[in-house]
Order: structure tokens, then sequence, then C-alpha cells
């Protein structure tokens, strides 16, 4: 089974690459305050279609580069 993301397109400059940014809520161990975190994730982009902005669901593949194991799935909302 796949890994698979839904986030947001941070950056779109590299060409066949985008970055996403994830984020999720966890909570604290100590305050029990929920806290929220974002990662970033390079991601394939074949086509060049995904913009800044755009909501983007993506899973994981073999590594295509040094940061870049995701694929580019669909844009979910431009």
């Amino acid at each position: 089974m796949k890994k698979t993301f839904i986030g947001n397109v941070a950056s779109d400059k590299m060409d066949k690459t985008i970055v996403v940014s994830v984020s999720n809520l966890v909570m604290h161990p100590l305050f029990k305050k929920f806290i929220k975190t974002a990662k970033k994730y390079k991601v394939h982009d074949e086509n060049n279609i995904a913009k800044i902005g755009d909501k983007v669901l993506f899973c994981e593949s073999r590594p295509i580069s040094k940061d870049k194991k995701w694929n580019l799935k669909k844009v979910l909302e431009k």
C-alpha cells in the first residue's frame, strides 16, 4: 500500500517538480494542546500542471532524484 497525502503547492519554480506543504495537528505530549505542524515534500509533476495554491493528491514512488520520492496523482482544486 503506497502512502498518499493531500497538500497545497508552495512552489512551482522548478521544472517538472513542485514543492507541496502538508500540515496536520499533533497533540503535545505534556501540555495536551494541539500544535499545527507542516512538512514540505518535493513532488514529481511530469507535465507541469500544478500551480501555486493548488490542492493536490500525491503518492510515493521509486526515488526519482536525491529528494524526490513522490509522484503527483491529480490536482483536486485550482
